[in-house]
């Protein structure tokens, strides 16, 4: 496993990103964007969802969100993959980062158990929202929440 990671440092992505201080801000840029994007658009699905917000009809508004998020959340998977390339080494032996993709596989779980079946199509549709439809949002709002503030996490352990 060493040496994977040691290899990952020595890729030549990596290498731009370790001697350009203007490649790895725009990197850097891209995975805030994303990350961005992804809680601006699930965050205020999930409220919704979860009822915390009434107003807006979940038949315009979750299409919209769902793509836009899903966009936000490759980004942010993307650029995020290519900034550990900068340290693999000392990322992977971060009790942050191993928390931030902890809870990252727990956030990427609760989407796959959100979508599987009909209960959030039909949710969308009819605006009614099971209880399992709302608990879902609100560990996804948590989540999201959660893997934002360990990846801030990062840069102070």
């Amino acid at each position: 496993m060493a040496e994977l990671l040691e290899a990952l440092g020595h890729w030549p992505g990596a290498l731009w990103l370790q001697r350009s201080g203007t490649a790895y801000l725009f990197v850097n840029a891209a995975h805030i964007l994303g990350i961005g994007l992804l809680l601006g658009a699930i965050l205020p699905l999930d409220l919704r969802l979860a009822r915390l917000i009434r107003s807006a009809p979940l038949a315009m508004l979750a299409p919209f969100l769902i793509r836009v998020a899903a966009c936000g959340l490759a980004l942010a998977v993307l650029t995020g993959a290519w900034l550990f390339t900068v340290k693999p080494v000392e990322y992977a032996g971060n009790p942050a980062f191993l928390w931030k993709l902890g809870l990252l596989a727990l956030a990427f779980a609760n989407i796959a158990l959100q979508h599987r079946g009909a209960a959030m199509e039909r949710a969308v549709a009819t605006e009614r929202l099971p209880r399992r439809v709302r608990g879902h949002a609100l560990a996804s709002a948590g989540l999201w929440l959660a893997v934002l503030v360990a990846g801030r996490w990062i840069g102070f352990v």
